[in-house]
């Protein structure tokens, strides 16, 4: 079974065994773990004598013999697996006894170290045996995973083809069960690139001989882009040692990846199932490189209180520079991963993202704040955008950050845009909503884009600063004009002090009656005694406001109460007095209160004259409240003008259709 459809046909038929005892989505649970287990089972053959015969002599005589019995776990080249199983049961002597064969089972899988004990109690598998016995099916499902032309050991399956089918099956389980399987991992092609992108100047950083390399994957999945990097390094300098570290959430695809790492050998630094956001299970640790692929539009809810309790400790904690809004978390996982950069050596980051964090959030805002702390520390070194449809559970469009805390001297200060939007071939067929997928010829030229690094239409360089402003409010005079016409009387409603009036919250029918009564009469005499001011238009608060408190004062209406009256029967006029305070100062009228994005590199008092005062000369700018604000706009910088099509054109189109609905309706 080399070819690995078969292999991914092969593991999906087991499905059909559980056809009415499970539903639908239900057959992971089943089919996955024992997936797990048997090639588990396969690794552990060729020393399980070895292992038996260590446990047999020291296990009356030792408390603790897990170091002698790791070390009995060997492959056919004698290295240690990391882990073993001191039952005498396998897949085949298991079934020798069908009578016992659930509590055989138990016991084979509570006899595995404790690193995979962990694995088996995230699948729920015992839960899975009993259910799968009371149906009949255990033995069946045995017997079928214990056939020669499963072969599922790692000299036959490696270690990338298994993550292969591993992704392969949770993508045809999700379709099944209607489900997202693009959360748990991301399309090979788009791991390829992001690895390529986060390595693509290794040929200085990995000469060196015997250096040790930390990655990292705060979402990690599977664990495809984890196995990429270790595959990209091990390629060009095998005498690196490369150490991968991961957390996941899901308990499944915890179990899953924890299983794979440990199958490579050695020590598997895979943490979960737990969210990353809330709860960082390697909080001390910091990475040579990062990668991953952080779920996008997703409420980050349930890490809330954590989250923010930690954002109180400012720069000392993950997120201080803010947090965003609650219904999507990417920018905190960004955050996450840069503070776990190194502090005196060279740390490389590439993560992808859906467009939100790019310019989602004005200035001042979580996502603002957080864009201004990444760019002004110069980490942000290339955005990447990619083609639309490369993705198993949505098609919109995706973006690469790259970040580091080193950038070569001539990317300092600078940030790079590479258009990579029409660098894709099409599928033959589409698997979800991926129709479009990245060839080596793809990949290829968005590293070159990257390493030219100059202006094309296809690649734009900008400084730092260029993705910045500062928000500025400009305020113009309030100038109205006030009247009382029936007209703005009924604009006293909207005031909610005077609607309030008529209004009773008394439970008791007649008391509520009495009371609303009792306020119409006191909103009656309001109008009533507002009517006695001349009906014209004045141009001057202070004239209006004597004819309001002198027809009013009676009333004992509060100062608020008053003004809101005042308000509520003007209207805007150019050419009415300003509306001065108590100090003689020009009130701002909050309704023509506006905003303007001024460029960090334009001078905002010489843009101000230009562009603001040039068409209304009594305006001003509220200067205390200046904020600065940092988004990118990916797409205007590579928008292309297309002129529309000529009328004479449009118009023969529409001839030849109107002709040809004239010749069907005949034929009707």
């Amino acid at each position: 079974m080399s070819n690995f459809q078969e292999k991914v046909s092969f593991i999906w038929d087991l499905a059909d065994l559980l056809r009415g005892s499970y539903k639908r989505n239900e057959y992971q649970k089943v089919i996955l773990p024992f997936t797990v287990l048997k090639r588990f089972d396969s690794v552990l053959e060729y020393s399980k004598e070895n292992v038996l015969n260590e446990y047999n002599k020291y296990k009356d005589s030792l408390d603790n013999f897990e170091l002698l019995l790791m070390d009995a776990a060997v492959d056919e080249d004698g290295n240690n697996l990391g882990f073993y199983n001191k039952s005498k049961f396998d897949f085949k002597s298991l079934l020798a006894d069908p009578e016992h064969l659930e509590e055989n089972l138990i016991h084979y899988i509570d006899s595995f170290s404790s690193n995979v004990e962990d694995i088996f109690e995230n699948f729920y598998i015992k839960n899975q045996i009993t259910k799968l016995e009371k149906a009949n099916l255990l033995y069946l499902l045995i017997q079928k995973f214990s056939e020669t032309k499963v072969d599922l050991h790692p000299s036959i399956v490696s270690n990338h083809e298994m993550g292969l089918i591993f992704e392969e099956l949770i993508r045809k389980f999700s379709e099944q069960s209607n489900e997202e399987a693009g959360e748990h991992f991301t399309p090979r092609d788009v791991v390829n690139l992001m690895t390529e992108l986060m390595f693509v100047e290794n040929g200085y950083h990995l000469k060196e001989e015997n250096l040790i390399k930390k990655i990292y994957d705060p979402a990690c999945g599977t664990g495809g882009m984890l196995t990429s990097c270790e595959d990209y390094i091990k390629e060009r300098n095998d005498s690196i040692e490369v150490a991968l570290y991961g957390q996941e959430v899901n308990e499944e695809i915890y179990a899953i990846c924890k299983a794979d790492m440990l199958m490579k050998g050695g020590e598997a630094h895979i943490k979960g199932p737990s969210s990353t956001l809330s709860s960082d299970q390697l909080p001390d640790d910091k990475f040579d490189y990062m990668i991953s692929n952080p779920p996008y539009g997703r409420k980050w809810e349930s890490d809330k209180d954590e989250v923010l309790k930690e954002s109180e400790l400012g720069y000392d904690g993950r997120f201080g520079a803010g947090t965003p809004r609650i219904n999507d978390g990417q920018l905190l996982f960004l955050q996450h991963m840069i503070s776990k950069m190194k502090t005196k050596e060279r740390s490389r980051i590439a993560v992808i993202t859906n467009g939100s964090p790019l310019f989602t959030g004005d200035a001042g805002s979580g996502e603002s704040n957080i864009r201004k702390w990444i760019i002004e520390n110069d980490y942000l070194e290339a955005i990447v955008g990619l083609p639309e449809q490369l993705f198993y559970n949505t098609g919109i469009k995706t973006y690469v950050w790259i970040l580091t805390n080193e950038k070569p001297e001539n990317r300092a200060g600078k940030i790079q845009l590479i258009d990579g939007t029409k660098e894709f071939v099409k599928m033959r067929k589409s698997l979800g909503s991926k129709r479009q997928e990245l060839s080596k010829d793809n990949t290829q030229n968005i590293i070159d884009f990257y390493n030219t690094f100059e202006d094309t239409d296809k690649i734009k360089i900008f400084d730092n600063e260029d993705f910045g402003y500062t928000k500025i409010v400009v305020e113009r005079p309030q100038q109205l004009n006030y009247q009382v016409s029936d007209e703005r009387i009924e604009n006293l409603y909207s005031i909610p002090a005077f609607s309030k009036l008529a209004t009773s919250k008394s439970k008791d029918s007649k008391k509520k009656m009495k009371e609303e009564e009792k306020g119409k009469k006191e909103q009656n005499s309001i109008i009533t005694s507002l009517k006695q001011i001349p009906n014209k238009i004045m141009k001057n608060w202070d004239e209006f406001d004597n004819f309001v408190s002198d027809e009013l004062g009676s009333l004992n209406l509060t100062p608020t109460f008053k003004r809101n009256i005042i308000l509520a029967l003007s209207e805007h006029d150019d050419d009415a007095d300003y509306v001065k305070d108590n100090k003689g100062k020009i009130k701002p009228n909050p309704n023509l209160r506006d905003t303007e994005k001024i460029p960090l590199k334009k001078d905002i008092e010489d843009y101000f004259k230009d562009e603001v005062q040039k068409y209304y000369q009594d305006a001003w700018m509220d200067r205390k409240k200046d904020k600065i604000g940092y988004e990118i706009n990916f797409t205007q910088y590579f928008y292309k003008y297309e002129p529309p099509r000529p009328l004479e054109e449009i118009e023969e189109d529409i001839k030849k259709i109107h002709m040809e609905i004239s010749s069907l309706i005949k034929k009707i």
